[in-house]
């Protein structure tokens, strides 16, 4: 019986041994879930950061309206835009943008937003059934 008893305390003291050399699971998923949390919370903290920043640049948009963009070469634009009732066309190059023209009264009707001919065409064509013929047989 005492061999018994022995072989029994011995692998009560090996488990002990055993769970002090162990990792705290528990611990470790609980340090590793809330510094999941603490990443993710940094990532949107940082996303609604940058919306706010964004949105106070654009506070007037009704102000300056492209009316039309031209592009001259492969760098190389002019621009039409509308600003206080007047419109001015820029000349914009990868060195810098010059008015070229102010006219005080305006050059292209900016209500008119489907005035060309292609524009009409696309409406009308827009319009009528893109679906085959039914067939009456």
């Amino acid at each position: 019986m005492l061999p018994l008893s022995l072989a029994a305390q011995e692998t009560a003291q090996q488990a002990r041994e055993t769970a002090a050399r162990a990792p705290d699971t528990l611990g470790t998923l609980l340090s590793l879930g809330v510094g999941l949390l603490a990443v993710v919370a940094i990532i949107y903290g940082c996303a609604w950061l940058i919306r706010r920043m964004n949105g106070m640049t654009g506070i007037n948009n009704h102000a300056i309206r492209v009316v039309s963009v031209l592009a001259i070469g492969a760098r190389e634009r002019i621009a039409l835009i509308e600003v206080g009732g007047q419109q001015i066309l820029l000349g914009i190059t990868p060195s810098g943008i010059r008015t070229l023209q102010v006219f005080e009264t305006p050059v292209v009707d900016t209500n008119d937003a489907g005035g060309g001919d292609f524009a009409r065409k696309l409406q009308a064509m827009i319009g009528k059934s893109w679906s085959a013929p039914e067939r009456k047989d």
